[in-house]
């Protein structure tokens, strides 16, 4: 059909799970042969979509890329999709490594380790997203680097890792190369991974216009990410939010940065740390900012919550100093909202700041405690007020609110 139509462009779409019956026939149809006979007009396709969740289709999408080994000049967008657990790596000369038009590629669950190679001749890119890239999927931030310094026009990049930590050959940081590019254009950066791989990476590019940051590390002993602080520093955009809240979930806790409740900005900053144990998420969470993030200097609200839908594991041998660990580099805070559950909790914490002038110490700039759920009573009723008391005693009054 297509070689008696017009030379129209060709969008190819499709989910490769699905097979067609035909009961006159008596026989099922997958449209693999149909797919591999349009690639060949590769002068037309300006679109590719394809999905797969099985390891059936897995297999026919592994025949469809190895049918496209030439280039393709029209391309704008191309999006390849599998369900966790399939395995399909792309082939080295897949495309013949130049597709000039592409504006738009979506890679999830699909290892391509050349990739890099097909990207240095994509330099009208705007939006990439490499997700839940597979161990055998592995490229490293300089190889990263190396093709998003043509990406003058990127303005959205995805990159996330399967699994926690690269290969094992590949584990090792290298000296890096004091080489940085710029990605004038980059406004929206998410990423998921190790923290050794995010700073390699940040290492090596600057991001002047910069307005949104979602960054997913996995669990690990140290968090050293001074590169991030760099960037961040560096990054007009992300270092004056003024307020912050923190939410304790069942598998991670989450930190977010953003201007104030009601401004009409989209800027925002946030980690995810995933772990379980509260004790560690909030230790975790202290080690990030004990460098002390940009946004901390001009941060005058923070809000600290639990989770309703994944309740936060609690451990009743938690110290109270890891709480205060956490709340000290806030010192430009003047309202402190925590939901009932944290009132019970960080209050003890609270009280240990007792005597010696030292309760001053602890978020200096505060003005205002909203306590969450009902008027507390007991033990935390009683810790609240004897620090609300050395704070006044000390010159810097506190007004509690219920909310």
């Amino acid at each position: 059909m297509l070689v008696s139509w017009p030379n129209l462009p060709i969008i190819i779409e499709g989910n490769l799970d699905i097979v067609f019956k035909s009961d006159r026939f008596k026989c099922e149809f997958v449209p693999v042969d149909n797919i591999v006979d349009a690639l060949k007009h590769k002068d037309r396709i300006c679109e590719i979509h394809l999905e797969c969740k099985t390891s059936r289709a897995s297999l026919r999408l592994t025949r469809i890329a190895e049918a496209a080994l030439e280039p393709f000049p029209m391309l704008t967008r191309l999006e390849l999709s599998l369900r966790d657990g399939m395995d399909v790596v792309l082939p080295d000369s897949f495309m013949g490594g130049s597709v000039p038009r592409l504006q738009s590629l979506d890679l999830f669950h699909v290892s391509f380790p050349t990739l890099p190679n097909l990207l240095l001749s994509a330099t009208d890119l705007n939006y990439l997203r490499l997700w839940d890239i597979p161990n055998s999927g592995y490229i490293s931030p300089e190889g990263f680097v190396s093709c998003l310094s043509t990406m003058t026009r990127l303005e959205t990049f995805h990159l996330g890792f399967r699994i926690p930590r690269p290969p094992p050959d590949q584990r090792s940081r290298h000296p890096l190369q004091l080489i940085r590019i710029i990605l004038p254009a980059l406004t929206r950066f998410l990423f998921r991974g190790n923290s050794e791989y995010l700073d390699d990476l940040m290492a090596q590019i600057d991001v002047p216009l910069l307005e949104e940051l979602n960054v997913t590390i996995f669990n690990q002993l140290v968090f050293d990410m001074p590169q991030l602080l760099r960037l961040l520093s560096r990054t007009e955009r992300l270092s004056a939010l003024n307020q912050a809240d923190i939410l304790i979930d069942g598998d991670y806790v989450r930190v977010k940065f953003s201007p104030q409740r009601g401004t009409a900005s989209h800027k925002s900053l946030v980690l995810f740390i995933k772990c379980r144990d509260v004790d560690w998420q909030i230790s975790s969470l202290a080690q990030v900012f004990r460098p002390s993030l940009p946004p901390l200097s001009t941060l005058e609200r923070l809000d600290i919550f639990e989770s309703l839908q994944s309740l936060p594991r609690w451990q009743d041998g938690m110290e109270n100093i890891q709480w205060l660990e956490l709340l000290q580099p806030f010192t430009a805070v003047k309202n402190l909202y925590l939901s009932k559950e944290l009132v019970s909790r960080v209050a003890p914490a609270l009280q240990e700041l007792i005597g010696d002038g030292v309760a001053e110490l602890l978020l200096p700039a505060l003005q205002n405690l909203f306590i969450g759920g009902p008027q507390p009573t007991g033990l935390v009723q009683e810790a609240i007020a004897k620090f609300i008391l050395e704070r006044q005693l000390s010159g810097h009054s506190v007004a509690v609110h219920h909310w």
